[in-house]
């Protein structure tokens, strides 16, 4: 019997389907105009007042200014958090204020709106699917994948999972890079070029404002480390959000959608500030089953479901070892080590 051959609509213990939570979750959708505004004022003004004084105090210390740069990465994150929901129309009920808000936000976070909505789609439409990897999520092999490799083929493997290069180069690479230019949309039409080209030229008009009146400073001791720490966080969130143990990953013919949203994403049960910080995206599983649910209401879900709030829960602590998760094993169905797999493979 093939390992993917016992999926299908997986009855929960509630008698609920992945699907039929779904169905259960759209009384959630509904945007609230004064909190959506109220949540984005509260971390964009805050953002745009820490920057301020950090490059004030730049001339008195820059020790000073680079504590209030790495501070403010949470409220970074946190307009990040409000992108995505503008990408998937949640924020408010017209989807034209959503977009317009997501591509002035995008500047800010040096990311082509147009652009990672689409991908992000893709992410969305395709996540947990073996046989459909490679956009909007991060490199993973199965044991066997890996076990056919050549010695080069590890090799590369193994650098592109370590965290060091994971939470260390690749967000420097997506953000100030990649981001640049949507060669991964070259064939999809006009539109995400302009998305790029008009973000970069307004991020490049920015920057030379900033440098003209603050000089290089600002940028190397206020601007970098906002967005390299920024970066991270975001790369860690996202890599706990699809890679721990028991996630679920199935070649296409066994891929559900709504099985895939709720045992392929886990719930992230973080302290109060960093829910906060983070706009409850550590919801994950909540937010793949309906992704139209503002972020501001996650937490109503949770505490509305004690099924849901128990499902995929790992804390802090648990998710620093998913660090150490590299192979996806398709007979035990769990993300495993290199070391776990090696005592397989025996």
């Amino acid at each position: 019997m093939h390992p993917d051959s016992v999926a299908g609509p997986k009855q929960e213990e509630t008698g609920l389907t992945a699907s039929d939570w779904a169905r259960t979750l759209a009384v959630y959708r509904q945007p609230i105009p004064s909190r959506s505004l109220f949540e984005l004022t509260v971390t964009l003004v805050p953002f745009l007042a820490i920057w301020a004084i950090a490059w004030w105090v730049l001339e008195v210390s820059t020790v000073l200014a680079l504590v209030l740069a790495f501070a403010n990465a949470a409220f970074l994150v946190r307009l990040f958090t409000i992108q995505h929901d503008c990408g998937h129309g949640s924020l408010f009920r017209d989807r034209r204020l959503c977009d317009w808000i997501g591509r002035v936000i995008g500047v800010i976070t040096l990311t082509p709106y147009d652009v990672w909505r689409k991908t992000h789609a893709v992410h969305h439409a395709s996540s947990g699917n073996l046989d459909r990897r490679g956009i909007g999520d991060l490199p993973i092999m199965t044991v066997r994948e890996y076990g056919e490799k050549g010695w080069f083929g590890r090799v590369l493997y193994r650098l592109v999972r370590h965290p060091v290069f994971l939470f260390g180069v690749v967000p420097f690479y997506t953000f100030f890079l990649q981001n640049r230019l949507p060669v991964h949309l070259m064939r999809s039409g006009w539109r995400y070029w302009l998305s790029a080209m008009a973000t970069n030229a307004v991020i490049g008009l920015a920057l030379t404002v900033i440098v003209w009146l603050g000089g290089w400073e600002v940028l190397l001791f206020v601007f970098l480390p906002t967005m390299q720490l920024a970066a991270i966080a975001g790369m860690w969130f996202f890599y706990v959000q699809h890679q721990f143990e028991k996630t679920s990953w199935r070649h296409e013919e066994y891929w559900n959608i709504r099985d895939a949203a709720l045992h392929g994403s886990s719930h992230y049960a973080l302290p109060a500030i960093l829910r906060w910080i983070t706009g409850n995206i550590g919801v994950h599983h909540v937010h793949h089953l309906a992704c139209r649910i503002p972020f501001y209401r996650l937490g109503e879900v949770i505490k509305d479901h004690g099924f849901l709030a128990q499902t995929n829960r790992i804390t802090l602590r648990e998710s620093f070892r998913c660090a150490r998760l590299h192979l996806w094993d398709e007979k035990s169905r769990r993300l495993l080590s290199f070391a776990e797999a090696r005592v397989l493979s025996a």
